[in-house]
C-alpha cells in the first residue's frame, strides 16, 4: 500500500509515518518503479503499535525499546512491566502538577473581582517571586 493507504489504515499522518522511518522507528519501506513507497501490513501492524505508545505518553526512545521488546519472543515481561510502571507514575506526577496548577489558577481567579478596577489578584499572583 502507498503511505496515503497506510495512513489511513494506522491512523498515522504521512508526515509522521515519514519521521519514523528516518528516525528508524519503521524500516524504510521499499520503493516501487515510480518511486512511491510501499507499505506492508506489518508495517501498519506496527505503526499502531506506535501510535498506542504515544497515546499512552511513551517518548520515542522508550517506544524505540518496547518495538525491540515487542519483536523479542525471548524477552521476559518484567522489562516491559517495569517501563509501564515507570511511564505510569511520571503520569501521576504529571497528573498531579497540572492539578495544582489548575487549582491555583481557580484561587487566582475566584479572588479576582473581574470589574473596572485596576487591582487584579491574577496578576499580582503571577509577579510573586
Amino acid at each position: 500500500m502507498n503511505i496515503g493507504q497506510a495512513t489511513e489504515a494506522s491512523g498515522v499522518s504521512q508526515r509522521m509515518i515519514r519521521h519514523y522511518e528516518k528516525i528508524g522507528l519503521i524500516p524504510p519501506a521499499p520503493r516501487r518503479d515510480s518511486g512511491y513507497r510501499d507499505y506492508s501490513p506489518a508495517d501498519v501492524h506496527r505503526l499502531h503499535f506506535i501510535a498506542n505508545a504515544r497515546d499512552l505518553g511513551f517518548p520515542i526512545e522508550e517506544i524505540r525499546l518496547l518495538l525491540e521488546l515487542w519483536t523479542d519472543r525471548d524477552r521476559s515481561s518484567a522489562e516491559v512491566k517495569a517501563l509501564a510502571t515507570a511511564r505510569a507514575e511520571e503520569l501521576r506526577r504529571k497528573a498531579a502538577a497540572l492539578d495544582a496548577m489548575r487549582r491555583t489558577l481557580v484561587d487566582l481567579a475566584e479572588r479576582c473581582h473581574g470589574d473596572a478596577r485596576p487591582d487584579c489578584p491574577i496578576l499580582d499572583g503571577l509577579a510573586r517571586e
